[in-house]
C-alpha cells in the first residue's frame, strides 16, 4: 500500500468554469492526442469504427439539463477528470504502490511499470476518474500533463495542461490552489468555487465554478422589445395595390 504525504509543497490543479464551458469536447480530443503520443503507454481504442466502440480517455465531458429554482432550464456541460485529491483513496488502496501523490506539487500519478491492472483504485475513486486501458492492461488517469508543465523545451505559454491550452472558451484554468494569492485561488474565492461531492471527504484539489443563472425569457423579451417592432410601413400606391392583390391569390 502507498501512503499519502502529510503535506505537499504546492497543490497544482484545475479550476473549471461550468458557466463558460460550451461542451465542444476540444479538451477531450487534445488530452487524448497528447497522452497517446507522449506520457506512458498510448491511450488505446477498441473497435473505434465498429458497432460497439470503446476507448480510454483521461477527460470526458458529460451534459445535463438542470432546472434551477427560478428561471428556465439550463444545459450544463460538465467536464470530469482526476481531481488530484488531497486524501486520495486511489493511492492508499494500491497494493503495488503504483499509485502515488507527489510531494512537490500534489499531482497524483501512476507508475505504469508497477501497475498490475487490478482495478482497486478505480473501485475506490468516487468520481470514476480512472480507466483501465484494455490494450496496455494498466490503469490510466489525468496527469495534469506533468510532461508539459515542467518541459523547458516548450514555449512558456505551452507549459500548461493540454486541455487548458486548447479550450476555446477559456473555461479551464490551471495553477497552484495551495497559494491563496494565485490566479486560480482568487478565481475560486470570487466565484464561489466548489468541491465535487465534498461529502466523500477526499478533499479534491480541482474546483468547479457554478453556472450563473440565465435571464428569463420575459426579461430577454423586454430588452429586445424596441428592436422587435416592424420596421416596414404599410405599402401605398401601386405597391399597396399589388400587395393586396397578391394576398388574394
Amino acid at each position: 500500500m502507498t501512503s499519502l504525504p502529510e503535506k505537499t509543497d504546492r497543490k497544482m490543479g484545475l479550476v473549471i468554469d461550468l458557466d463558460t464551458c460550451v461542451g465542444c469536447h476540444a479538451c477531450v480530443i487534445s488530452c487524448k492526442g497528447w497522452n497517446t503520443e507522449n506520457y506512458g503507454e498510448p491511450l488505446s481504442d477498441q473497435e473505434p469504427y465498429g458497432g460497439d466502440p470503446m476507448g480510454t480517455f483521461l477527460n470526458r465531458v458529460h451534459s445535463f439539463e438542470a432546472q434551477p429554482e427560478t428561471g428556465p432550464a439550463q444545459l450544463i456541460h460538465f467536464p470530469k477528470s482526476c481531481l488530484h485529491c488531497e486524501d486520495a483513496p486511489c493511492v492508499t488502496v494500491c497494493p503495488t504502490g503504483a499509485s502515488y501523490k507527489r510531494v512537490e506539487d500534489g499531482i497524483v500519478l501512476v507508475n505504469e511499470t508497477d501497475c498490475m491492472g487490478c482495478g482497486l483504485c478505480a473501485w475506490s475513486c468516487p468520481y470514476g476518474a480512472r480507466e483501465l486501458d484494455l490494450a496496455a492492461g494498466v490503469m490510466k488517469k489525468c496527469t495534469l500533463c506533468v510532461d508539459r508543465i515542467y518541459n523547458d523545451n516548450l514555449p512558456e505559454e505551452d507549459r500548461i495542461p493540454s486541455c487548458v491550452r486548447t479550450c476555446p472558451a477559456g473555461a479551464r484554468h490551471f495553477g497552484d490552489l495551495g497559494d491563496p494569492d494565485s490566479d486560480v485561488s482568487q478565481l475560486v474565492a470570487e466565484r464561489g468555487g466548489m468541491d465535487l461531492m465534498p461529502e466523500q471527504g477526499t478533499k479534491p484539489v480541482n474546483k468547479y465554478l457554478p453556472p450563473r443563472p440565465k435571464d428569463t425569457w420575459a426579461e430577454q423579451t423586454d430588452v429586445l422589445a424596441p428592436y422587435l417592432d416592424p420596421v416596414a410601413e404599410e405599402p401605398k400606391g401601386f405597391l399597396g395595390w399589388l400587395d393586396k392583390t397578391l394576398e388574394k391569390l
